[in-house]
């Protein structure tokens, strides 16, 4: 267990530092930004879906993936009209507290795959998949932690998750409708961003106020029945 937890924390830090990489290069190369985010973000989830597979996993596990993965696609549907209202973030947080840090990569990746197939596929996808799948990971990796296990632990994570998924969607849409990005736009964009990201932090902490508490419940009987992703 100590070794599994030494490799999906090193992973992550790995994951980071690689994209910090990439903004430090967009300081020479802003033509090319674009380009090498789609490339690190391909190249940050080749492990996470690599150590997936290499791991035994039986015909239950792979059933409740499934399941929250759809669970998390198909909420976003009736609350599409309302802008940055994101119920799948409180179901990846759930998953990864409850099942951990890879079930919460998995199905934050593939909730944000499947949902766009009904709500649109585009350059935003990959940006979706690894703020969702890192969103799931980070639920996971503290889900034996003091802090998250109270309420308040749980909703600031939220909250601060609501603000950080919103600040890393913003560079897909900056990088691919803007050619000449300078420092005001970028500042400008992030303050226009604002109220979206309040509206997903606050729905974050909505959700987990009300729901989380019977979700560990029923799915943490669910792993203890079934005897499946420890």
């Amino acid at each position: 267990m100590l070794g599994s937890s030494f490799i999906q924390k090193r992973i992550i830090i790995i994951t980071l530092l690689l994209m910090l990489v990439v903004l430090a290069i967009t300081l020479w190369m802003r033509h090319y930004f674009f380009p090498l985010m789609i490339l690190m973000l391909i190249l940050s989830m080749v492990p996470f879906f690599c150590r997936f597979e290499k791991k035994e996993v039986n015909a239950e596990e792979i059933v409740i993936i499934a399941v929250l993965a759809a669970i998390a696609a198909v909420s976003r549907i009736p609350f599409s009209a309302l802008p940055s209202v994101q119920p799948s973030s409180f179901v990846i947080i759930a998953s990864g507290l409850v099942f951990g840090p890879q079930v919460g990569f998995m199905v934050g990746t593939t909730s944000a795959l499947a949902s766009n197939f009904f709500l649109g596929q585009g350059p935003w996808t990959l940006f979706q998949m690894f703020a969702w799948g890192i969103m799931g990971l980070t639920a996971g990796l503290l889900q034996n932690t003091r802090w998250m296990d109270h309420l308040l632990g749980q909703s600031v994570f939220g909250f601060t998750w609501g603000f950080i998924f919103g600040w890393f969607m913003n560079l897909w849409f900056i990088l691919v409708l803007f050619e000449s990005i300078t420092w005001e736009f970028f500042l400008g964009a992030y303050a226009a961003s604002f109220y979206f990201d309040l509206a997903h932090a606050l729905s974050n902490v909505f959700f987990i106020t009300l729901f989380l508490g019977q979700w560990q419940k029923i799915l943490g009987r669910i792993k203890i029945k079934y005897g499946i992703l420890h």
